[in-house]
């Protein structure tokens, strides 16, 4: 759906307008009936960011060259109209080398309806070419299994200047993710559900806040009602959304099986399901991973994690994965008070702690930057002949 701004003086050219954006494909953002004072219009661009800005110029109180200018530098990836009442080539040299896409006069109908399929092209067309990038689920099998802190402390490990990270909070229970990143930002994965039909990259960016270089977060709702089970196709759409625009998005989706969590996990290429070697985290990573893969979840997508592994477990990692049936893709030592005085500072570990070094090493094997090598094996006719040598000389 394209969504459309308009700031329109003259009662003729507002008609006429409208009556072209009566549409179901287009919605009105935000109309102003007056271009005296284009404040307000400015900050509503930069809350909605829409596909379109009609702009009445015949009546501005400032030359309409740096009007649009300072339009387009508050959306540049909105598509500017200029409406005037005549035709005037003087301002139409001025508008277009402002940055105006397009020059307006009545009648307008055939114009404008060409500017929309234009933009409506240009969307799809954005769309289509971006490639897929990878999205990672993060699933705690019951509460206190360190899911949060694992996505957290990956996305930052990932996000570089040519590697940019989504961070998406999930957790409708907790969600901490905004507290331990610090984004401090209104609005929150409600905002993006609610507005599925406005999403693109102009209106996502009003929606993240970046913690890092590289990499944004979208939080968790704050209010109960927002906490409550979400619009599961919409929830699809601003997924897929992601995974087209970031090369990484990681979902912090709490604990447990939710109609969210299977939506998240559905959409994943790698689910990251978090335990610990404690009988109750094990039963339930046990129905988890029936769940998954009885319903044909592939297994290759699941990576287990064993965390919170005490110096003298009462289940080794290798009796993990006899008892779960898959193999343990990382483990991590408890390290209680560690994380402890970092969350108490409202932070994530510090770069050099040991912990901080193993959740780099996940990272990094994620990326496929750190593979695991399978030991070499020897053949027992080598290993005589070895033998054989070393005894002689």
């Amino acid at each position: 759906m394209i969504t459309v701004s308009l700031a329109i003086s003259s009662d003729t050219l507002r008609s006429e307008a409208l009556n072209c954006i009566q549409n179901e494909g287009i919605q009105l953002d935000f109309e102003q009936k007056q271009t005296v004072d284009l404040d307000p219009l400015l900050t509503s661009l930069e809350r909605a960011r829409p596909d379109l800005v009609l702009i009445d110029i015949s009546s501005l109180p400032e030359p309409a060259g740096h009007v649009i200018e300072r339009l387009k530098g508050i959306t540049p990836g909105t598509m500017i109209v200029a409406l005037d009442t005549s035709a005037s080539t003087e301002r139409v040299l001025e508008c277009f080398r402002a940055g105006a896409t397009e020059y307006l006069f009545p009648p307008l109908a055939e114009g404008l309806q060409t500017a929309i399929q234009k933009r409506e092209a240009q969307r799809t067309r954005v769309e289509n070419n971006k490639p897929r990038g990878r999205l990672l689920v993060f699933l705690s099998a019951k509460g206190g299994c360190g899911a949060t802190t694992l996505a957290c402390h990956v996305a930052v490990n990932l996000a570089s200047a040519t590697q940019r990270v989504l961070l998406a909070d999930l957790d409708m229970q907790a969600g901490m993710v905004s507290f331990l990143m610090k984004t401090q930002s209104p609005y929150s994965m409600a905002d993006a559900l609610n507005n599925t039909h406005r999403l693109d990259a102009s209106y996502w960016s009003a929606l993240v806040s970046q913690a890092t270089p590289g990499m944004d977060v979208i939080a968790a709702p704050i209010s109960l009602s927002g906490r409550s089970e979400m619009k599961l196709d919409e929830m699809r759409k601003v997924l897929d959304f992601a995974h087209r625009h970031y090369p990484w998005t990681i979902i912090d989706a709490g604990r447990g099986m939710t109609p969210n969590t299977l939506t998240a996990l559905e959409a994943a290429t790698d689910a990251c399901i978090i335990t610990t070697p404690e009988f109750p985290a094990l039963q339930q990573t046990r129905e988890i991973l029936q769940r998954l893969l009885t319903s044909g979840y592939q297994h290759e997508r699941v990576r287990l994690i064993l965390n919170r592994v005490p110096n003298r477990p009462a289940v080794r990692p290798e009796e993990v994965q006899t008892m779960l049936g898959i193999r343990v893709y990382a483990s991590f030592a408890d390290s209680y008070s560690e994380l402890h005085d970092a969350y108490c500072q409202g932070e994530l570990l510090p770069p050099d702690a040991p912990l901080a070094l193993q959740f780099r090493r996940l990272a990094r094997k994620l990326d496929g930057a750190e593979q695991i090598r399978p030991e070499k094996r020897v053949s027992p006719l080598l290993a005589a002949l070895a033998r054989m040598k070393s005894r002689a000389a």
